[in-house]
């Protein structure tokens, strides 16, 4: 009957998955260690041999020797004489195994049987789990979180342990104990305490794994995601194209009822999800990127890589949405900086050009075209605006998308919004100038 011991071991190595053979072997290795410790021996380990009985547990300790000319470590080395003692055949070059047992090296070889085999499942699994999630970076996981404070959050992943760093955290997201949820396995590091693995909620990537996961169209690659754009906690913007005839790619998104949708939507707990058509016609990409806006017509300028879109008057505030998030979104998945204009901007636009051409007409200089008035002009999606080819900005976000007066005189660029001074800017070196300069400050 085995022993107590040797079932002890067994019984572990099963329990854990641990390999027995791989158990005995790392306690062996560790029983020679100790004896090598014990007896003050010099020989290497292929010199010293283990035998655990299965029968009663007990542990031997063999010792290599050979007959050697010339002893110079007697823990494994013999002289001639010394083997001729026991052996009247000796002679130089023969090996004898003999039982070098230790008094007590039993209970010592207990304890460190122990030691070791606690280590070993330690080490095992600490390798079992790198092993499981290094080739799962990039996937979607299920997770519970443990603990939630400022630094991190902490979630359980199964026999894992993973870390939400806060540049992984959506902002308006709010994380308890207990709370379950999908994380995106960012990296998984090896360390010596463990492998760290990295999760993350603002990776764009984890928008992508839900689609595929939620739409069975994606995951069979009838339908294909060919851009993403994203503001974690606030909004997506997804663009689409069908691989397949008959297929229609936003449909297949939404769902039926928008079911499909909603389930991604939730999960990204309320985050907001445009799935667009993609087109390789450019003007056909944007013009669907700045949905729910309906633009008129988008004119391209391919060396500056600027879209200039028209838009209704009454959609100038969905096409650029709220703090120029629609435009900027447009401009992350399309890649081309957008000027949204409305109708009215374009008359402006015009009765500058024919100012400029009658100031021409009467003698005046384009530098002194200006002194005919303040102009309005739009502010873009970056806060900028232009003057005469000339850019100024950014301007603050609160004028974004809104229409300014401008006005140059004696080289000074002036920005007005509702009969107010808001900016002022050197026309020359477009540098920003304080709002008043000092004469007038002081006489004020």
């Amino acid at each position: 009957m085995k022993s107590d011991f040797y079932m002890a071991i067994t019984q572990i190595a099963a329990e854990r998955g641990i390999p027995r053979d791989a158990v005995m072997s790392s306690v062996e290795h560790a029983l020679k260690t100790v004896y090598r410790r014990t007896v003050g021996a010099s020989e290497t380990e292929d010199n010293i041999d283990v035998e655990i009985d299965p029968a009663t547990g007990g542990v031997r300790i063999f010792v290599n020797y050979i007959v050697a000319e010339e002893v110079v470590d007697p823990s494994w080395q013999l002289s001639l004489e010394e083997a001729r003692q026991f052996d009247p055949d000796a002679h130089y070059g023969k090996q004898y195994r003999r039982d070098r047992t230790p008094k007590d090296f039993g209970r010592i070889a207990a304890q460190t049987a122990k030691q070791v085999v606690l280590q070993r499942i330690r080490d095992f699994e600490r390798d079992s789990v790198y092993d499981e999630f290094a080739d799962r970076v990039g996937e979607v996981l299920n997770g519970v979180i443990q603990r939630a404070d400022s630094r991190a959050v902490i979630v359980e992943l199964g026999k894992a342990e993973a870390v939400m760093p806060v540049r992984e955290q959506v902002p308006n997201e709010r994380y308890r104990p207990g709370q379950r949820l999908k994380v995106y396995l960012l990296d998984v590091n090896k360390d010596p305490r463990g492998p760290q693995l990295i999760v993350s909620r603002t990776n764009v990537n984890l928008v992508k794994r839900l689609f595929e996961l939620e739409v069975p169209e994606i995951f069979s690659g009838a339908v294909e995601i060919m851009a993403i754009a994203r503001e974690p906690g606030l909004r997506s913007k997804v663009a689409v194209a069908a691989r397949q005839e008959k297929v229609d790619p936003v449909g297949s998104c939404v769902g039926i009822r928008g079911v499909r949708i909603q389930n991604i939507v939730n999960e990204l707990m309320g985050e907001k999800i445009d799935v667009i058509e993609w087109s390789s016609e450019t003007t056909t990409f944007i013009s669907n990127a700045l949905s729910p806006a309906k633009p008129v017509s988008v004119g391209l300028n391919e060396e500056e890589k600027v879209a200039r879109v028209i838009v209704p008057s009454d959609q100038m505030s969905l096409a650029i949405g709220k703090d120029g998030q629609n435009a900027r979104l447009a401009y992350k998945l399309t890649g081309w900086r957008i000027d949204v204009k409305d109708p009215e901007s374009l008359k402006d636009q015009d009765r500058d050009l024919l100012a400029e051409a009658r100031a021409a007409l009467s003698g005046v200089g384009p530098e002194d075209f200006m002194l005919l008035g303040r102009q309005p002009r739009l502010v873009r999606v970056d806060g900028t605006f232009s003057v005469r080819e000339r850019e100024f900005g950014p301007l603050p976000d609160d004028l974004i998308g809104m229409s300014i007066d401008v006005e140059v005189v004696d080289g000074k660029v002036s920005v007005y919004y509702a009969r107010d001074l808001r900016a002022r800017y050197d026309f020359e070196s477009g540098k920003e100038l304080p709002l008043y300069d000092d004469a007038v400050a002081g006489s004020e």
